[in-house]
């Protein structure tokens, strides 16, 4: 699950659409959007009814409690509302600590009505379920709703019904508003399941005798659900949180994440922060902002993302001369810190991806040097000392310290050398090698090291630790037998075991190839791919100097006749395509495992 928030004017618009409920909803699609390029006569063409009704305004930037920090213009002409925005449309605002600028407002018809007449409703997803929230006290003074409202669980796949409504939630809510609201919750939480929010709020919920008026309204939607969810999202956007601003750089990292099989994804928190990170690996990507964290560097923490899923060494060239280029269009008086980071990959060419940040390196080398980059590189994988080599290489031929690392040093121990933690070693010892397969790597070799760097959380070698008082050896025969610790003993994979692989991973299968090799297979492990994308076909890869074909079926079904001896699926399917496919896949007996792959499906 992904949740991102979405505008109010998104979730209204949803919500108008799609809610299904007896209650009788008012003003549906009355709401005028307003930002700093809005044509006033083009405006009023298209909502002819701004000059008719008294108006509410407010800015529809993710911000919370906008009535308290006196963002609302309530009661206001069409030309109070220009007035209103005169000193706030485009201008700089802070709130708490973000500061952003104020470019995008909601203009919605005033409702006039009493205090009695305002509700809190709330749903939000948990492990549990989904948790449904009423108070009979809402609006801007409703407080802290967790201590004072009513609440009610309902569990997956369970449904609400008026009658749990009524006699869990609404306790306390006048009588004869009790049916209206029932039915309103209860399309509400429908609403809600249907098109996949993990968290909806209205505050206020206004009940009047004329109906039902959605006044404030925030939403969050679980992201994945995008491929079920398209038809009725259409194109929805995620804004960013208010105090950051969307920048040209994302968009352009998206439109390449989205034309390719690997992940790419970059999130700028701080531009003129000092310490940048280029890191392989969704998992590792969040480590090592956890790690900078924890070392006192949120502040300076410039930017959040990853690359990962075997990139080619353009896509990488790609991905970090974007960060190259944000990195050193501003000067930090400490100069700035680039941690090219990430675990020990299982098929990515770590010295392909470090061809294409060299490349990167080489081309921005002047303004690194004028901008006083520290680098600090920390890699393991295939091929990761021809990597670390010509990083080290680059290194010397610029002129830029950077100090590299393998996998004998701890993932995580550069974040501390970065920040003045820990000491920088003069030399790092030789990373230890690792089995390089067929990829293409150099002649070079390297020396085992003897021993890795430790992480924070272990003790160093000269903080012994105070030995420990030993406890008396237990009586023979209160020691449990080796039988009765032992459960029941299940083989998963023998080397005779022949899998299919869905998606066109050659680089993962090649791999799979090379490990099935060096282990003395008679045969390979993989004995076809399954990829609906193109026509039935063969595909070449090295069963170790020798040249092999795989076939690669268009239908699983023709895979699965062909090869009856296959009982693991390997699946490489995107987001879109991994439930269909594993689901036909379970149409097949012959399947006992599966196994779903890696495509860096990061954050």
């Amino acid at each position: 699950m992904s949740a991102k928030a979405i505008s109010e004017q998104t979730g209204k618009e949803l919500l108008y659409k799609f809610i299904c409920t007896t209650s009788a909803i008012q003003n549906r699609f009355k709401y005028a959007r307003v930002t700093p390029d809005t044509d006033w006569a083009r405006l009023l063409q298209d909502h002819p009814w701004l000059l008719s009704q008294n108006l509410v305004v407010k800015p529809d930037q993710l911000i919370k409690r906008r009535g308290k920090l006196g963002l609302v213009g309530v009661n206001l002409t069409l030309d109070g509302v220009k007035s209103w925005l005169k000193p706030r449309l485009g201008q700089e605002a802070t709130v708490g600590k973000a500061t952003g600028f104020l470019k995008n407002f909601l203009i919605e018809p005033f409702v006039p009505h009493s205090q009695a007449e305002e509700f809190y409703v709330c749903i939000y997803a948990t492990r549990e379920g989904d948790y449904v929230l009423f108070h009979h006290e809402g609006g801007v003074d409703v407080g802290d709703v967790d201590a004072k409202a009513q609440k009610l669980l309902v569990g997956v796949d369970e449904k609400l019904n008026p009658g749990d409504i009524k006699k869990h939630l609404l306790v306390h809510a006048p009588e004869d508003k009790k049916e209206i609201l029932a039915s309103f919750i209860s399309g509400l939480f429908n609403f809600y399941e249907d098109l996949y929010f993990t968290y909806l709020e209205i505050n206020p919920l206004v009940v009047t005798k004329d109906g039902v008026y959605v006044l404030d309204l925030a939403a969050k939607v679980d992201a994945t659900a995008d491929y079920i969810c398209k038809v009725k999202w259409g194109d929805i956007e995620f804004p960013p949180p208010f105090g950051r601003e969307a920048y040209p750089e994302e968009a352009y990292i998206a439109d390449l994440d989205a034309k390719s099989g690997a992940s790419l994804k970059l999130t700028l928190l701080n531009p003129k922060g000092r310490i940048w990170t280029m890191v392989a690996g969704g998992g590792a990507s969040v480590v090592y902002s956890d790690t900078i964290c924890d070392l006192g560097g949120v502040n300076e923490l410039a930017n959040y993302g990853e690359y990962s899923g075997a990139p080619s060494e353009q896509q990488t060239y790609d991905y970090a001369k974007t960060i190259l280029s944000l990195m050193t269009r501003e000067k930090h008086p400490d100069g700035k810190i680039l941690i090219i980071g990430g675990s020990i990959a299982n098929f990515t060419n770590v010295a392909a991806t470090f061809k294409g940040i060299v490349r990167a390196i080489r081309d921005y080398q002047g303004p690194l040097k004028e901008h006083e980059v520290t680098v600090f590189v920390r890699r393991g994988g295939p091929n990761y000392q021809e990597g670390l080599r010509v990083m080290g290489e680059v290194g010397k031929t610029t002129g830029i310290p950077i100090h590299v690392f393998g996998t004998e040093t701890h993932m995580t121990a550069i974040v501390g050398m970065a920040l003045g933690h820990r000491p920088i070693p003069n030399q790092p010892p030789t990373a230890a090698h690792t089995a390089n397969f067929l990829l293409n790597a150099s002649g070079s070799t390297s020396t085992p090291a003897p021993s890795r760097t430790a992480s924070f959380s272990e003790s160093r070698a000269d903080e012994v630790a105070p030995a420990k008082k030993a406890k008396p050896a237990m009586p023979q025969d209160s020691v449990p037998s080796p039988r009765s610790l032992q459960g029941k003993s299940t083989t998963l994979f023998s080397r005779h075991t022949k899998a299919i692989v869905w998606g066109m991973q050659t680089r993962a299968v090649q791999g799979m190839l090379d490990f099935d090799y060096v282990c003395s297979r008679d045969e390979p492990s993989v004995a076809a791919m399954v990829y609906p994308f193109t026509g039935d076909h063969k595909q070449k890869f090295y069963w170790g100097h020798k040249e092999i074909l795989i076939p690669v079926f268009k239908n699983m079904a023709d895979a699965m006749r062909k090869h009856p001896e296959v009982d693991v699926l390997i699946n490489f399917a995107s987001l879109r395509s991994a439930y269909d496919s594993t689901m036909e896949t379970m149409n097949y007996a012959q399947v006992d495992h599966w196994a779903l792959g890696d495509r860096g499906w990061g954050p």
